[in-house]
């Protein structure tokens, strides 16, 4: 029995030739770059510039750049390695969960998600890196064989977070490869450059479009979705443990795992709604990653932020049932101590705005959907801010309380890692396809690979 592929037709609209799809999604490499590219590009390119002046002026003079103090040691730098390690999650979460689970309106979005997971995991693997003060030393993280048991330190959830979080990287690299060999081996097909031909054959690996190719290509991907679905779990959560483990009320908590996943991949999907709102735009692929994707995308959005809300309410109830009077105290300080300013910021766009998914006509709206993920990863980012600098703030000894106030480096640093963001996502747009060639032929009405034919035909 062959596999109907009519519910998929929506995701896809006009149903274009092939020729004109690879021809369509190879637009942005084959052209010159637009003025509204290189506009964006200026602007990434000078947030990134900023970023490493900062980054520059905390090696020359120590992390005293900063506004940390004693007891808020971990401030900007922490809250932005747990913020883009977050963003990270949805790209893994697209690409392998819904490929597991055969749901096909991922094709206009998954190459692209994929890319954003590691340029995400590339910004906030810097910052544990500069929070040290000395980034020479950084080896002693890497949690190699080590019979002395001097470093590194294998009880510390800091190197945990090492391990953990350069296997998501590794694993998500070597997953976005593998996806993008068939794209490879169109491109070199259709390229008349000699050096742009002779690069693609080299990365496409010899590959013919030959159904052995496609059924080694299908298991090796079924393979690494099997490894990477895990690690959606696995990474966030070995990155609570940073703060679960610990003896500080407010945080030795065991709802800080699922808290953490549930959003992180809440902050992941308003990120990829973010940026692909731009790229269908700048690079014309409306009928590619159509309405339809976003709106899905709105859905996990409103599915997650309430799974957030709902850890919200847990945490109240759970200082006020402990009946531990510095659990209480650290839930109510965030509320309506010094930062409460930042904790109604966060229960605003993480809770409140999300829930205008519910009705379809904000979903199904470019505008009001770009205001609300925008105002999401500014909520998402706050939740951490929350979390790690108001509960060090009030430590066990009032005298040594103090209210954490951040410098003008530490902004830069943080624009800096939007900018390198930004900046890798517009190359990797001009350079290599932002929509899965092979995927997307399958999703279209008598295009499907012969590779499926071979599974679903009786």
């Amino acid at each position: 029995m062959t596999k109907d592929y009519s519910v998929e037709l929506a995701l896809i609209e006009g149903n274009p030739p092939l020729r004109e799809l690879d021809d369509l999604i190879a637009a942005p490499i084959d052209t010159r770059p637009s003025h509204k590219y290189n506009i964006a590009l200026a602007i990434t390119g000078g947030l990134l510039l900023i970023g490493a002046i900062c980054v520059g002026l905390t090696f020359y003079y120590g992390i005293g750049m900063w506004g940390n103090n004693i007891p808020v040691a971990w401030a900007f730098d922490i809250t932005n390695f747990v913020f883009w390690v977050g963003i990270g999650h949805a790209g893994t979460l697209i690409s392998a969960i819904l490929y597991l689970l055969r749901q096909q309106w991922r094709t206009g979005i998954a190459r692209f998600a994929e890319a954003m997971t590691i340029f995400a995991v590339i910004c906030a693997g810097l910052f544990p890196i500069i929070h040290t003060g000395r980034p020479w030393l950084a080896g002693y993280l890497i949690p190699y064989p080590n019979q002395h048991g001097i470093w590194p330190n294998f009880i510390s959830p800091l190197v945990w977070d090492v391990f953990a979080v350069s296997t998501y990287l590794t694993v998500s690299l070597v997953f976005w490869y593998v996806g993008l060999i068939p794209d490879f081996a169109t491109l070199r097909d259709r390229a008349t450059n000699k050096i742009k031909k002779t690069i693609y054959s080299v990365f496409s690996l010899g590959w013919r479009h030959s159904n052995r190719h496609w059924k080694h290509y299908e298991k090796v991907y079924m393979i690494l979705a099997g490894l990477a679905t895990p690690l959606v779990l696995s990474v966030h959560t070995v990155v609570s443990w940073d703060f679960a483990v610990a003896v500080l009320p407010g945080w030795h908590s065991t709802i800080f795992p699922p808290y953490f996943v549930a959003g992180a991949i809440f902050s992941g999907f308003a990120m990829v709604s973010t940026v692909l709102i731009f790229v269908r735009k700048v690079f014309d692929m409306e009928h590619i990653i159509t309405m339809d994707h976003l709106e899905k995308m709105n859905k996990i959005i409103l599915l997650t932020g309430s799974m957030v809300g709902y850890a919200y309410i847990i945490e109240w109830f759970m200082s006020w049932y402990s009946g531990t009077p510095f659990e209480l105290f650290t839930t109510l300080n965030r509320a309506f101590g010094p930062y409460g300013w930042a904790y109604w910021i966060m229960v605003s766009c993480n809770v409140f705005f999300p829930q205008l998914f519910w009705f379809k006509k904000i979903r199904r709206s470019i505008p009001v959907t770009l205001v609300i993920v925008i105002l999401v990863n500014v909520g998402m980012w706050f939740e951490r801010f929350v979390i790690i600098v108001s509960s060090l703030s009030r430590d066990f000894l009032p005298s040594s309380w103090h209210y954490f106030t951040p410098t003008l480096v530490d902004f830069g640093i943080l624009f800096g890692s939007f900018g390198l963001f930004f900046t890798l996502i517009l190359l990797f747009a001009k350079s290599l396809p932002v929509i899965s060639i092979s995927e997307i032929k399958g999703v279209l009405q008598g295009a499907q690979p012969s590779h499926h034919g071979d599974e679903h035909d009786a």
